[in-house]
């Protein structure tokens, strides 16, 4: 028997296991994985002394007293994208809709050990006076904690989390996969915003200006450019004032933003502010800045109009101005 016909069996026997290898790869791949939105009802409580830590169940919380403290409600998360602790998610993933179970997250894995050191003497000068007595939270030097006493002009601070050193026993159910991208947003915004958006997507068209190609051999020179239509696969978020003062969306927007066009493979995020003009004062100051600005409408009063209307006499404001 010759060589060749031997070697093309063992290709094929080789290719055989490779197959068999795959399916039984994708078989334990069956189930939950990491980048599924999925909605999530939960319970976590300390392991001793059984503290209330979160939960989604509106219940739970009136029970506990903290049910005005925001919405208690099924939340939906991405399973590897840090939402829960890794202990919760390990137990999730693999699994199926319906499931759920007990997790307890060790101490180290939920909000770290206790560390001594990590409890200092401070001037009680940096605390401010409203906050200057024993349980206040206080923020130094970039740092949160709790003080522990004041004696005379020093304060005892605990920098440690206030759950530090706890295990955590969650309670989990999966409740449902996530597939609506709008759903998904909107639980996306949810991990740092507790707020109610409205929220849409669509593909926009959109003028962009392009690089092309130059028959131009000049390495220095100007790089031509063309107008062209592209298709923009737009998030739009609906501004409310709970928003546009939520400080972690003041300061981390363009952060929480890129995690959602990453998620959802959009192409951008525009936070659009309706001004309806039926009172109040975003309405009004939408008015008077468009009289300003010499439009028509209501607002459409020249300078003098509104300074008369505002009974104010421009002499006395003239004199005013001089004297600063």
């Amino acid at each position: 028997m010759s060589e060749e016909p031997q070697a093309e069996e063992a290709e094929q026997l080789d290719d055989v296991e490779e197959e068999v290898e795959e399916t039984e790869a994708e078989a334990e791949e069956g189930g939950l994985q990491d980048g599924d939105f999925v909605k999530l009802a939960y319970t976590a409580r300390t392991v001793e002394g059984g503290q209330l830590v979160d939960t989604t169940d509106e219940e739970i919380a009136e029970e506990e007293g903290v049910a005005d403290q925001g919405e208690f409600e099924p939340r939906v998360i991405v399973l590897g994208a840090g939402h829960i602790f890794s202990a919760v998610e390990e137990a999730i993933i693999g699994g199926e809709v319906g499931d759920s179970g007990t997790v307890t997250v060790p101490a180290e894995e939920a909000f770290g050990e206790y560390d001594e050191s990590e409890v200092r003497t401070v001037a009680a000068s940096k605390i401010p006076e409203d906050d200057r007595y024993p349980g206040g939270h206080v923020d130094i030097d970039g740092q949160h904690g709790h003080v522990e006493t004041i004696i005379g002009g020093r304060a005892r601070v605990d920098f440690n989390h206030p759950l530090a050193g706890e295990d955590i026993e969650y309670e989990y159910e999966v409740l449902g996969v996530v597939e609506d991208r709008e759903e998904q947003a909107k639980g996306l915004l949810g991990m740092y915003l507790d707020a109610d958006l409205e929220l849409w997507i669509q593909t926009d068209e959109v003028e962009e200006e392009v690089v092309v190609e130059s028959d131009d051999d000049d390495e220095d020179a100007e790089p031509e450019t063309e107008m062209e239509t592209v298709e923009k696969e737009t998030l739009y978020i609906e501004s409310t004032p709970q928003l546009a003062f939520n400080q972690q969306w003041m300061f981390q927007k363009q952060q929480i933003a890129q995690q959602i066009m990453d998620r959802l493979d959009l192409d951008r995020v525009i936070i659009q502010e309706t001004i309806d003009g039926s009172g109040g004062m975003m309405g009004g100051m939408g008015g008077m800045m468009g009289g300003m600005g010499g439009t028509g409408g209501a607002g459409g009063a020249d300078l003098e109009e509104l300074v008369e209307d505002a009974d104010i006499d421009a002499e006395e404001l003239v004199e005013d101005l001089d004297e600063e």
